[in-house]
């Protein structure tokens, strides 16, 4: 009964969220750490793409099951393979910005912008989560 709680409304979407942002979050410190390491790529994960997989499964579960109890399932993009409770992730290098003297593409505004809002982001998705566990808390507890 509980599994079936915690896989209805938004939740499967917000869990996807969130570790999708905690993947992107490693990905942009790895990038900062190595600002100034000669020869070193920066990278990224297409966020536009994830929010696209995520939209069409959230849409195709609304089509399929109006309960909402049809599992969410996103199929897997070039950089994000779905598993069952979390998710492989592949970035590529981003090739936004012009290659320095000792063949690095470091932009540090852009690196920190992308921190900035993937924290955002993952702030978002954790305190939504936060309050769909508070509503399920209060349901099992019959209060209100």
């Amino acid at each position: 009964m509980i599994r079936e709680l915690a896989n209805n409304g938004a939740m499967p979407a917000l869990e996807r969220l969130v570790q999708f942002t905690e993947a992107r979050q490693r990905v942009l410190a790895t990038n900062v750490a190595n600002l100034s390491t000669p020869y070193f790529t920066a990278k990224d994960l297409d966020v536009k793409a994830f929010q696209r997989t995520l939209g069409d499964a959230i849409e195709r579960r609304r089509v399929s099951d109006a309960t909402g109890a049809t599992p969410l399932e996103l199929e897997d993009t070039d950089q994000v393979r779905f598993t069952r409770h979390g998710m492989a992730v592949r970035p590529e290098p981003t090739h936004s910005n012009v290659m320095f003297h000792d063949r690095n593409n470091r932009d540090l505004e852009r690196t920190m912008q992308g921190l900035a809002e993937n924290v955002m982001a993952h702030q978002f998705g954790v305190t939504l989560l936060k309050n769909q566990f508070d509503l399920l808390k209060t349901a099992i507890r019959e209060r209100l």
